[in-house]
């Protein structure tokens, strides 16, 4: 069977082509009577007619789809993030694409023979926007996500409150008499970590000892890490502030290794709140990110931008929650 046609229905209908097309596209609101359109949507559904939907993209220069680049999909923050841009894109007729770089952060090649012709607009979460010019981050509309809203050309930025997150780590443990601290940092050179980085800088007094230790992102590389930091225990940090759940919880595999005890000796915190939040024991205090959220004002934002409409919000907030791996400062031995 062929597949039925504008032309099947209106011919069932008795109407024109036209006007089949003013009642799918609901524009027949003045223009055609209500007995007419529920004529042509009645043989329209006992035809099982279905819109050519491609071929209406191609006449009106619109897919109606968008393409979100992440740096990785071995990271359940970015599964969230594409959770609440598809959700609000569903609820307007659009389609996303998911494309996890094949080079992580650095420069993202096109997944497409040209984006620019497959794609209406592009949203970028944690990488940098020089590196989607491959993909049409110059031409296409460009939405960046947790990145930094001074650098390249993008239509519009949706950040989370990334340096508050880390006031509130420093807040919870300095208010638990932590003075030295280690900071579990990520080897990833991206603008959210930096931000961390700064910010836990800033907030630390003279009065507090500081050290950083950069690993990559895996529970591996920072149990391996935290062991050599915490080997000798003269000058060893009461606490370990780490820029990502994965890292924290190879800090505290490192820790029981050592036979420290968590956080009887030794303060462990995270960042992202991510199910592996949970799983690890004891619990991990960690900062949230409400990373559907992002995805879901990362879609609007370029929702907006197609319409024209100037698009602007405050950072998302987020919130610490404590848990079991953090409390008091051991007494000094």
């Amino acid at each position: 069977m062929t597949r039925p046609t504008s032309r099947d229905v209106a011919h069932a209908a008795g109407v024109s082509q036209a006007t089949v097309s003013l009642v799918l596209g609901d524009k027949w609101r003045g223009r055609v009577s209500e007995r007419t359109a529920n004529l042509v949507r009645e043989a329209a559904t006992d035809l099982g007619y279905r819109p050519n939907l491609a071929a209406r993209n191609l006449r009106l220069g619109s897919t109606r789809t968008a393409l979100l680049v992440v740096p990785a999909l071995t990271n359940e923050f970015f599964a969230r993030v594409y959770t609440g841009a598809a959700r609000i894109a569903a609820a307007h007729g659009f389609g996303v694409v998911l494309y996890p770089s094949p080079d992580g952060t650095g420069p993202a090649r096109d997944p497409f023979a040209s984006a620019r012709a497959a794609l209406d607009g592009v949203i970028a979460s944690s990488m940098a926007a020089h590196t989607l010019e491959a993909i049409g981050g110059d031409t296409l509309p460009l939405v960046m996500l947790d990145s930094d809203p001074t650098a390249g050309t993008a239509a519009a930025h949706v950040n989370l409150a990334i340096a508050d997150g880390m006031r509130q780590v420093t807040e919870h443990l300095l208010g638990h008499g932590h003075r030295r601290f280690l900071h579990l940092a990520s080897a990833i050179d991206t603008w959210t970590f930096e931000v961390r980085a700064g910010a836990l800088n800033t907030l630390l007094g003279p009065d507090t000892e500081l050290r950083t230790v950069r690993s990559p992102l895996t529970v591996h590389g920072a149990r391996t890490a935290m062991e050599a930091a915490l080997a000798t225990p003269d000058g060893r940090p009461t606490a370990i502030v780490c820029d990502d759940d994965i890292l924290a919880a190879g800090a505290c595999k490192a820790a029981r290794r050592l036979g420290l005890r968590i956080p009887e000796d030794l303060s462990v915190t995270g960042f992202d709140d991510l199910a592996l939040a949970t799983a690890v024991e004891p619990e991990l205090t960690t900062v949230h990110l409400p990373a559907e959220r992002v995805g879901e004002q990362g879609m609007t934002a370029l929702l907006a931008v197609l319409e024209g409409t100037p698009w602007t919000a405050p950072d998302i907030p987020v919130n610490l929650v404590v848990r079991d791996s953090s409390g008091p400062a051991p007494a000094p031995s």
